[in-house]
């Protein structure tokens, strides 16, 4: 994972610090291009532990076309929590502790922390056993899985994934198997605009390969996280293709470090990456919507302690 490094130590020395709208401040670079070779090992981060089960389960999340955190929280996958939590306590009905600028006054003030924690547990129970609650502050919009799965079309909906992967068994050489995120006119109702963009596929020599184009990229905690979910979704894509796998290109827009992650990326950057581990997919007779986190086996991932940082909501 040299190539994630060498992203950091670029931020870091030829980065501009900007503001930007969660308060926290960055430091950042415009457009940057990272190669993986997905056939020398899946992309996992060496040099800090990542939660690879974590991302499986984003992922398949996407690609059932699901967008309520309900599912997630079944899974023990609390990554979009606090983007749920938000609209719970900034809503009308909500009446608890006061829980503006949560997202960075959580790490700030520890009192503010204990009570952050059990009113999102509180929040996060509710979603389980209320199915009304769960429908009204569990769901984050037209987010990822709506955009791939249910792209609307006045009265009628695109599935973008599945027509990907018909695209690609009909005519690999087609210069248009791409999905998007990004809808307009649907933005504005997203819990969280799509970061990971617009992605394409390339088939060459029995390969299939990847770009990402992603306008943001939380270099510390999201970009890892990023790298390995668009890896899998090569694997899974190919594995429905019977194509091997090629290559994944991470294309950055505003690639940025946060402030209060700078401590964090300064001791990653002293390691030294390991060997990467290998994936192993158990899909046999099953369809890439049927497959579950069970299905998806990582082996001999021997990572560097965990670095924990804020996230920045």
């Amino acid at each position: 994972m040299k190539q994630y490094l060498d992203l950091c130590k670029h931020i870091l020395a030829t980065g501009t610090k900007k503001e930007d709208r969660t308060g926290t401040g960055t430091i950042s670079v415009f457009g940057y291009q990272m190669r993986y070779d997905l056939s020398e090992g899946f992309p996992l981060m060496t040099t800090k532990k990542t939660a690879f089960r974590l991302i499986a389960s984003e992922l398949l999340w996407f690609l059932k076309g699901d967008t309520n955190v309900k599912t997630l929280i079944e899974n023990r996958n609390p990554i979009w929590d606090e983007w749920a939590f938000e609209q719970w306590v900034k809503s009308p009905e909500y009446s608890g502790p006061d829980m503006t600028d949560f997202g960075r006054r959580a790490t700030q003030d520890p009192e503010f922390q204990t009570r952050y924690l059990i009113e999102m547990d509180s929040f996060k129970k509710r979603i389980l056993e209320d199915a009304d609650f769960a429908a009204n502050y569990g769901d984050l919009g037209p987010v990822y899985g709506k955009q791939w799965r249910s792209w609307s079309k006045g009265e009628e909906s695109i599935d973008q994934i599945a027509n990907l992967i018909a695209g690609i068994k009909q005519n690999p050489d087609s210069r248009r198997h791409i999905v998007t995120a990004w809808n307009p006119s649907e933005v504005e109702d997203m819990a969280l605009p799509p970061c990971h963009a617009l992605f394409q596929f390339y088939v060459s020599n029995g390969k299939l390969s990847c770009q990402l184009y992603q306008r943001s990229a939380d270099v510390f905690l999201g970009v890892p996280f990023n790298i390995a979910s668009y890896a899998l979704l090569v694997h899974l894509i190919a594995h429905e293709c019977e194509l091997e796998v090629g290559e994944f290109v991470h294309t950055l827009g505003d690639a940025h470090i946060y402030s209060n992650h700078i401590a964090q990326v300064n001791e990653q950057i002293t390691r030294e990456p390991r060997t990467l581990p290998k994936l192993k997919l158990n899909m046999e007779g099953k369809s890439i919507f049927d497959v579950e986190t069970s299905d998806i086996v990582l082996e001999n991932y021997d990572p560097h302690p965990k670095i924990k940082a804020p996230i920045a909501v």
